[in-house]
């Protein structure tokens, strides 16, 4: 059946953002966003896709993890990442100035007018500095409540500062990562060139700050701010503000993150899982919308460089163990998900052998 003028028409506002609907007096959920019964986020009581609790992820205390507790924070860093993916990082060390900033900046990208956040618009996936909508506009069949910003490049000093200090921030707890995973040891003579090179390359590896703004929405129930999906990179650290808003599936529940001021929530992307050969996973995680209060949060995921290959580490592959993942990259990715709607961890369980 073609399309109208009036189809189009409509499409094309929906491709400007959720933000640009509101602005224009929007009072109703339009059908575009409006998700099949089962994927929306409260079905009824008895379905586990109602988040019936909030939960406090498990904390890390980045201060203790430079001094003599090492070993301890490494022991709850490890079981962290094994039973939930997720973890809090507190006592991180980065200016509260900064992060007051980068929630500041954020802000003001998304309270510029229509004209001014449209000459970022792009539908190229791999342009460095992207303004959108939705999850993967070109090809949602229906679309999220949310607009972002997409940052390769840092255009804006306080981006900048707040980019240096979470690269430092990630290096150390991939230190600790590593070392949990016994790959890394805390004195130079229990280190492997390997390992070297692995962090060398994450030292210079791919950094995309995705700043996140989930509008209040007439009919929360109906819609999601971001499916249940996976990050495609070794961490991701997560600002986030007071709005709750962030679930993650544990148990087979989805459960609420509760924000905690002056925190990180940091996840495991697929690449660490590909990394770790299958010991730390990815974990699902979506957003619900509020029907009275802007969310904001600012996503940054860190990798390899993006024309690196990904694989599993030699060293935690064994007969016990066989190599569970393919090579990957990111222009794998790309091409994944330039062609097919991505979805849950489709990504990840097509890098698998099977």
């Amino acid at each position: 059946m073609a399309m109208t003028n009036d189809d189009a028409k409509e499409t094309d506002e929906f491709q400007k953002g959720v933000r640009h609907l509101l602005e224009n007096g929007v009072g109703k959920l339009p059908s575009k966003y409006v998700l099949p019964l089962s994927d929306r986020p409260s079905v009824d009581k008895e379905q586990p896709t109602v988040a019936k609790s909030s939960l406090k992820l498990p904390i890390i205390d980045f201060a203790e993890l430079q001094g003599p507790n090492r070993s301890q924070v490494l022991n709850s860093l490890s079981s962290a990442c094994e039973e939930y993916g997720f973890f809090q990082v507190v006592n991180h060390g980065i200016p509260i100035e900064v992060i007051r900033s980068m929630i500041d900046v954020s802000a003001r990208f998304f309270n510029l007018p229509y004209e001014e956040r449209s000459k970022y618009m792009s539908s190229d996936m791999a342009a460095p500095v992207r303004y959108g909508t939705s999850l993967n506009q070109n090809k949602d069949a229906v679309f999220c409540w949310r607009d972002f910003l997409k940052l390769v490049c840092h255009p804006l000093e306080s981006v900048a500062t707040y980019a240096k200090e979470t690269k430092y921030l990630f290096l150390r707890i991939m230190e600790a990562i590593l070392e949990s995973l016994g790959l890394w040891g805390a004195t130079k003579d229990d280190r492997t060139p390997e390992n070297d090179e692995t962090l060398k390359q994450l030292d210079g590896g791919s950094q995309l700050m995705v700043v996140n703004c989930f509008p209040p929405c007439p009919e929360p129930d109906l819609t999601l701010g971001m499916p249940p999906h996976s990050d495609y990179g070794f961490l991701t650290l997560l600002l986030q503000d007071d709005v709750e808003g962030l679930q993650i599936q544990y148990k087979g529940e989805w459960i609420t993150v509760e924000p905690m001021h002056n925190s990180f929530v940091v996840n495991i992307g697929d690449h660490l899982e590909i990394f770790s050969n299958g010991r730390y996973k990815s974990v699902l995680h979506r957003v619900f919308v509020n029907p009275a209060k802007l969310r904001l949060s600012v996503a940054l995921l860190h990798s390899l460089p993006f024309d690196y290959m990904v694989r599993p580490s030699p060293k935690l592959i064994d007969d016990a163990n066989p190599r569970r993942y393919k090579d990957t990259d990111f222009a794998t990715f790309l091409h994944y998900i330039s062609t097919c709607e991505p979805k849950k961890k489709n990504f990840l369980e097509s890098r698998k052998f099977t």
